[in-house]
């Protein structure tokens, strides 16, 4: 029979106390974080299929901060050491992606800590959960909104993981978690689930190979006719066009694409003709290396810096872009 320290327990019901008073301090922050990070992709372009975050409730903290090991507590300082109490979830489409986000954030945030889940799991010779883990906090010399300032006295823990990747961890988790599996089936269980682990990996590296090989050429028409009635280059069309002209970039989000259609519509720009003769001065490797991007802008960014380029100070002032008139200005004075 394990004894329990009284003075440990003091520590652990004080120190939920002090956390239930702080949930809606941390709410507000799990928002902020949530927009934080939304606005990072979305102004680098990456291709991603949702960000979720939630605040840990008051029970599961609780929870975590009186577990044990080896007759002691595992966080004996639970409000500094429970590093997930904000935590964010960002699911992208393939495996290259979820690398992308990892280094946007490096490059945007502070990254405290850093884990490959899968890397570890796959060092020790098995398939099973997969999952890039960031704890992150906001730099001291970011730039934040009144309403943000207050996110540098928290961190958050960010899951990064493909779509597939997150269907096999939340089924898995699901199950395991009720606790309803007889034992004598256990081993049966663990065999289905690597198997499904390994079924699900290969699957995410046949989406990598589909993407990689549709970006590898342009083809020489778009694949449904133009809307009369809207003279912006259609999505589908400006993604094929930017696949032949970044063949190194990622794909953007499909709104991302439409979004840039209405810049380009502003700019007088109608036609993929037009677009190439735009771009034609344009040095794509150059306008890169010196944005100094420390992740793989995608093709909508690589396209937004090249008309930031070409077109400057009237690029800025574009309707469209006076949601982030400092932003571009900020990368507008390191293009010249």
């Amino acid at each position: 029979m394990t004894t329990v320290d009284p003075q440990e327990s003091d520590r652990v019901r004080d120190a939920v106390q002090q956390y239930v008073a702080r949930v809606p301090e941390l709410t507000r922050a799990t928002d902020g974080f949530i927009t934080l990070v939304t606005s990072a992709l979305d102004d680098a372009g990456i291709n991603y299929l949702a960000v979720t975050g939630r605040t840990k409730s008051a029970e599961s903290f609780a929870g975590k901060a009186a577990r044990r090991g080896e007759g002691k507590l595992l966080y004996p300082d639970p409000l500094k050491q429970i590093t997930d109490q904000i935590g964010l979830r960002v699911i992208t489409y393939v495996r290259d992606d979820v690398d992308a986000v990892a280094q946007l954030l490096a490059g945007e945030l502070t990254v405290l800590e850093d884990r490959d889940m899968g890397q570890e799991t796959a060092d020790q010779g098995r398939w099973g959960y997969v999952s890039r883990h960031l704890v992150v906090a906001v730099d001291a010399s970011r730039t934040l909104s009144a309403e943000q300032a207050m996110l540098r006295t928290f961190t958050a823990s960010v899951q990064i993981r493909t779509v597939l990747q997150h269907a096999w961890a939340e089924f898995e988790h699901d199950i395991r978690y009720k606790g309803t599996i007889p034992e004598a089936y256990a081993p049966d269980l663990n065999r289905r689930f690597t198997l499904a682990a390994g079924l699900l990996e290969l699957a995410d590296q046949e989406f990598s190979a589909i993407r990689d090989r549709l970006q590898e050429t342009l083809p020489e028409q778009p694949a449904q006719e133009p809307d009369v009635d809207d003279p912006r280059l259609s999505a589908q069309e400006l993604a094929k066009f930017l696949a032949g002209k970044y063949p190194d970039a990622g794909w953007s989000r499909t709104e991302h694409y439409t979004w840039i259609s209405g810049l380009l519509l502003e700019l007088g720009i109608t036609s993929l003709d037009e677009l190439a003769h735009a771009l034609a001065a344009s040095d794509g490797e150059a306008i890169t290396a010196r944005m100094g991007y420390r992740y793989p802008p995608a093709a909508v960014r690589r396209l937004d810096d090249a008309l930031l380029s070409v077109y400057g100070k009237d690029y800025v002032a574009l309707h469209g872009n006076g949601h982030r008139v400092e932003q571009l200005m900020e990368r507008l004075s390191k293009l010249e």
